[in-house]
């Protein structure tokens, strides 16, 4: 009978930590459709940032990529709008899901910083994502 709880609780032990790891990952969707495997439209699809219209949009309507120079001038816009008295101090471009970014390092006229990241079709973000307050 000791013999017999002891095979149990190992079992449900195992059992638990499979599913608590399964649980991190996702679950099914994240496993094949988080650009590893065979269909991409699942969760955490093809497109940027995992939302699948993302990159189906930039096809269909034939966004190309924009420029280093295109996303400072466009950083530098949004900082003119939002961020008044604002200048490109920094551009660091990176690689994303969707293909060539840039993150703006902005210096205000107080030495204060921001940063911007702008994405391959030329969406303009604070550091943080569109829910952050500019400012």
């Amino acid at each position: 009978m000791k013999r017999f709880f002891t095979v149990a609780l190992a079992v449900a032990a195992t059992l638990a930590l499979a599913g608590a790891a399964f649980a991190q990952m996702g679950g099914p969707g994240r496993m094949w459709g988080g650009g590893m495997g065979p269909d991409p439209g699942m969760m955490g699809g093809a497109g940027q940032f995992g939302c699948p219209g993302a990159a189906g949009y930039a096809q269909q309507h034939g966004a190309a990529q924009i420029s280093e120079e295109q996303a400072k001038e466009l950083a530098q816009q949004y900082a003119d709008q939002y961020l008044t008295g604002f200048k490109v101090d920094k551009v660091l471009p990176f690689a994303g899901r969707g293909g060539a970014m840039c993150s703006m390092e902005m210096q205000g006229p107080d030495g204060q910083v921001r940063t911007l990241h702008v994405n391959p079709w030329g969406n303009v973000m604070p550091f943080g994502g569109p829910s952050r307050c500019a400012g």
